[in-house]
């Protein structure tokens, strides 16, 4: 009985080692997805020329001056943009403020024949924006997809009424265009 009970002890312990080898068999697999690249976008706006776009010296009352400034998307994200100005007047005399400014965008004509739709005046040139530098869409702004440009033409008017006063003034204006990305900013 000792044999059959050992006999039976080593059988049952061989059958277990067959058994647990087989449920340890399984089949396997992988696979690796590599190279996953990401990147951000770049907003970039540039106007050109980029400094002294519109100039004019010795006006007399009723002259006019008209220059384009190109404005770039030079960035891989859609932009809109917006421009504000600040004139200084060091003498004085206010002059920024008595000029006029109409700003047109460019269609197939040159600046030259004030073509193309006005997005801002005839109005002071002291004054001169359009949109807004606040984020979000606003009234004004303009909209330029990435690597598009869009030809603004300026035109300065010292009005045909300016007095005695404005002989001999001078003012500085500088232009700033603030740009936003337009995807996912309402």
């Amino acid at each position: 009985m000792l044999r059959f009970a050992l006999a039976s002890l080593i059988t049952a312990g061989m059958l277990g080692t067959f058994v647990a080898a087989d449920s340890l068999a399984v089949f396997t697999d992988s696979e690796v997805n590599a190279a996953n690249v990401f990147d951000s976008g770049i907003l970039q706006i540039e106007d050109s020329p980029a400094s002294a776009a519109v100039t004019l010296t010795g006006m007399a009352p009723g002259d006019s001056v008209i220059s384009p400034l190109i404005i770039t998307n030079n960035g891989s994200l859609p932009e809109r943009y917006a421009m504000s100005t600040v004139a200084t007047n060091t003498d004085a005399k206010g002059l920024a403020a008595q000029l006029g400014l109409t700003i047109r965008i460019k269609t197939v004509a040159a600046c030259s024949a004030e073509d193309g739709a006005i997005i801002y005046g005839p109005a002071s040139l002291a004054l001169g924006l359009f949109g807004s530098n606040a984020q979000g869409a606003q009234a004004g702004d303009r909209t330029l997809a990435a690597s598009a440009a869009e030809t603004l033409c300026f035109k300065v008017l010292l009005p045909l009424s300016t007095g005695n006063a404005f002989q001999g003034a001078t003012t500085t204006v500088t232009f700033t265009f603030d740009a936003e990305q337009t995807a996912n900013n309402p």
